[in-house]
């Protein structure tokens, strides 16, 4: 891949053309599901349909977890999604905050700004907001989240540590997050690490899971847990625009390199509240 400037710029230009498709066009990247290959199959993407506060209109399917259910929420917390989209996770949060609560999202697509203040606009939520800014230098004040939920977004960030500080940062002390992501457990063939539809499909830009885990740690989070881990297989068809048979048998002969987890850890210390201010 290129420099950070031209990954992110890609990376924005990729998903402002997914905001105005149909879920079932987006849902054909590779951090999605859908009918863009021959066979049938679910790449990454979870069901969201049976969770409350699920809006179809908000869902383009490119997650590739439910963050949401994991990330115990509570009435009245202030939740942050990080890669909003459309909408999805923030409506969902919603749902588990209620009026009390206040979720904010954040997108650096334009496009996905609009659409998701349109989704919030059309169901008359006034306690969500949609920031636009970057993930790795947030448009929020220290010690602002009580929970901060994330959905297959921070492997198309080239700085992950800075993202983590600033997770970090933005939490309250005594908050948590709760985020579904892309690892990989070994090295993916040099054709699918220089591909941008690999970068803005959530594969290539994936760190190691070792290494992300790091992050964490280094940020200073503590009860750091996986609370949910899949293989992620891609199938032949994609493959084939990258690999030749023979290389996509050498791939299907190993063990899968390719993960989607969702990881939860906490911002421990002092506070009024534990007793220690």
């Amino acid at each position: 891949m290129t420099n950070e400037i031209q990954i992110k710029e890609m990376v924005k230009q990729k998903y402002g053309e997914i905001a105005l498709q149909d879920r079932n066009t987006a849902s054909c990247s590779c951090c999605g599901s859908g009918s863009c290959s021959t066979e049938v199959y679910n790449i990454m993407s979870e069901d969201y349909s049976q969770l409350e506060g699920y809006n179809p209109d908000a869902d383009l399917g490119l997650g590739c977890g439910l963050p949401t259910q994991f990330a115990k929420i509570k009435r009245g917390d202030v939740v942050i999604d990080l890669g909003s989209g459309a909408g999805n996770d923030c409506f969902i949060s919603r749902a588990e905050t209620g009026e009390t609560g206040k979720v904010i999202g954040i997108d650096f697509t334009p496009a996905m700004i609009e659409k998701a203040r349109l989704n919030a606009e059309k169901r008359g939520f006034n306690n969500v907001e949609f920031r636009q800014g970057d993930i790795d230098h947030m448009p929020v004040n220290d010690n602002v989240a009580d929970v901060i939920v994330s959905n297959c977004v921070l492997n198309l960030v080239p700085n992950k540590p800075a993202v983590f500080k600033e997770i970090y940062r933005v939490l309250k002390v005594g908050g948590h997050f709760s985020i579904s992501d892309i690892v990989l457990t070994g090295e993916l063939p040099p054709q699918l690490q220089l591909a941008a539809e690999m970068y803005a499909g959530c594969v290539a830009g994936a760190s190691q899971k070792n290494d992300y885990l790091a992050f964490i740690e280094q940020a200073g989070f503590q009860n750091i847990t996986i609370q949910k881990e899949n293989p992620i297989l891609l199938p032949d068809d994609i493959l084939a625009n990258y690999l030749s048979t023979e290389e996509i048998a050498v791939l299907r002969a190993n063990p899968p390199i390719i993960y989607s987890i969702t990881v939860y850890a906490e911002k421990q210390g002092c506070n009024c509240e534990t007793g220690c201010c």
